[in-house]
């Protein structure tokens, strides 16, 4: 006997329909691996909605995000108008926290850049220990800014809501790892998915397009 047979039309054209749309959905997951990014899902919420959104996520104390650093400040120099580009350090691991506060402390200070130059270059070629707050902060003065300002701004509550924001982004993203790039929220890629920094750019930059269009964006 054929049981389909036996069955209300409607019945099997909504299952069939399902499957379909399982189908689907697993071509369009396969496709994104393909192509070197995961589908976000739940998509997140951006903070730039004229704008398609792009954040870093990275360590400091990360050999692989040093290494990653001039091919994502090369593409920031030339990125196009309508992408704008944020990092965040959330402290995936206890032991990140210290680095965490002082990057969102030197954020608050107008000096995102140099410091994370600064603490790369000392942590990653100089080889020092940059875990203690008051060797941060010494590093901190040379840029320029204040050392007991920058020590008391890494306790703040300003910095406090940047590290909860922070993890709640990188929770969203479902990150595993860093560095690690999210693309208007819907997208994450990183080196080893993608198959190196080079190819990392090009994720960031083909699914930027994407969302430019489908956000009806001028160039």
């Amino acid at each position: 006997m054929n049981f389909s047979a036996t069955l209300p039309s409607r019945l099997r054209n909504r299952g069939l329909s399902m499957g379909l749309l399982l189908v689907a959905l697993m071509m369009g997951s396969t496709t994104a691996a393909a192509q070197g990014y995961d589908l976000i899902d739940p998509p997140q919420n951006t903070s730039t909605p004229d704008k398609v959104e792009v954040i870093e996520f990275f360590w400091l104390g990360c050999p692989h995000c040093y290494a990653f650093e001039p091919t994502i400040l090369k593409w920031e120099k030339d990125k196009p108008d309508y992408v704008s580009f944020s990092r965040e350090a959330p402290p995936l691991n206890p032991s990140w926290e210290t680095h965490s506060r002082s990057f969102y402390a030197a954020q608050l200070l107008g000096k995102e850049h140099e410091f994370v130059d600064a603490m790369f270059d000392a942590i990653h070629e100089q080889r020092k220990n940059m875990r203690k707050p008051k060797d941060i902060a010494k590093l901190a003065e040379t840029l320029g800014m204040d050392p007991d300002k920058f020590l008391k701004t890494m306790k703040s509550f300003a910095v406090e809501t940047k590290m909860r924001r922070a993890i709640q982004l990188a929770k969203g993203a479902g990150l595993t790892g860093v560095p690690a790039v999210m693309i208007n929220g819907k997208y994450r890629t990183s080196a080893s998915k993608a198959g190196g920094y080079p190819a990392v750019i090009d994720v960031i930059n083909e699914r930027s397009e994407f969302e430019k269009e489908e956000m009806g964006l001028a160039n």
